[in-house]
């Protein structure tokens, strides 16, 4: 294992601890591992609370910002955030109005964000939960009870934290992260591992002309294991279970393709060119796109797609500024 680090064991706490120092927008409380807006949002504006394991940045933490987040947990590396660490980060940026919690569908999330949420709610804070299961390559895995919550996750912190800017009430908030939840729909792929610090190897073994397909971010088994093929291969095996899931055919769609975490831009540009071309001879306008890795899985080489059905509401809540590490325009 080759990798830029002390100790596996001090891994989250110090690259929390550089996080602080990098990024002058952030507040970083290393011991409770929550990173925060350094400018907390105006009182009487929704709060939104998002997290889970490490290893996939810049989400989450790198959208703490104007426009998205206010706060993030970070557990350990694959592993969710503890209950105290979610309660303590909405306690701290409920403004008056609420905390909408984001949390992507895995067993330990989901059930740590419920517990949270009980507990502030003894505190008087209102809390609502969306949960995104946008998956289509499983039912179940070995994480999760249900589809896995992957790349739609970054579309809903985007949208629901501008209309939360804007300054919408929590029913609001969680109404339209709820739609924009079930209006996506992603499937992923990896041509290698990921080696996880504290062990050292690599999660899985996938021979070099060799990929997976419908991975999920912690190295869950996909679908089924094919030959290596060139990237106008690839690419229906991604979008052809997308499409069969949700019926896009006539609309517009926010299309992100994602990296893996090892993936240069290069070929995730490459992989966005002919998703495009294929979503154009379906008759499929791809309305706003977003190309980069921005939901990894620490160094797996790789890339996921995801479809959103646009309207015009969605599209003008994405077009709002935002400002945050790992995403920002407009501002």
């Amino acid at each position: 294992m080759k990798k830029l680090i002390n100790d596996p064991s001090d891994v989250v706490t110090e690259a929390l601890t550089g996080m602080a120092l990098a990024e002058p927008g952030l507040r970083v409380d290393a011991d409770q591992r929550v990173v925060y807006r350094a400018e907390p949002k105006d009182a009487g504006k929704v709060a939104l609370v998002s997290g889970g394991g490490s290893g996939h940045e810049p989400m989450h933490g790198g959208f703490v910002g104007f426009g998205m987040l206010d706060a993030a947990c970070a557990g350990e590396v694959f592993t969710s955030p503890v209950p105290d660490q979610i309660l303590a980060a909405t306690r701290e940026v409920d403004r008056g109005a609420g905390v909408l919690h984001i949390v992507k569908n895995y067993t330990g999330d989901v059930m740590n964000f419920e517990m949270a949420a009980e507990l502030a709610a003894a505190d008087d804070v209102q809390v609502q939960t969306v949960v995104t299961a946008d998956d289509v390559a499983v039912e179940d895995s070995t994480w999760t009870a249900g589809r896995r919550g992957v790349g739609v996750t970054v579309l809903v912190e985007k949208i629901a934290g501008a209309a939360a800017e804007a300054g919408l009430s929590l029913d609001e908030v969680a109404a339209l992260a709820r739609r924009v939840s079930e209006g996506g729909r992603s499937m992923g792929m990896a041509l290698t591992s990921c080696t996880v610090p504290a062990a050292g190897k690599p999660t899985f073994d996938l021979p070099d002309d060799e990929m997976e397909i419908g991975i999920g971010i912690h190295g869950e088994p996909g679908r089924h294991r094919v030959p290596l093929a060139p990237a106008s291969q690839i690419a229906p095996m991604l979008l052809d279970p997308i499409l069969g899931d949700l019926d896009f055919t006539g609309g517009e769609v926010i299309c992100f393709v994602n990296g893996m975490g090892a993936t240069p831009e290069l070929e995730l540009y490459l992989m966005y060119g002919e998703i495009a071309k294929l979503l154009q001879e379906k008759g499929i306008r791809v309305a706003r796109s977003l190309v980069g890795s921005y939901m990894t899985s620490l160094d797996m080489a790789g890339c996921s797609v995801t479809l959103l059905r646009a309207d015009d509401e969605l599209l003008r809540w994405w077009d709002s500024p935002v400002q945050t590490p790992g995403l920002r325009w407009g501002r």
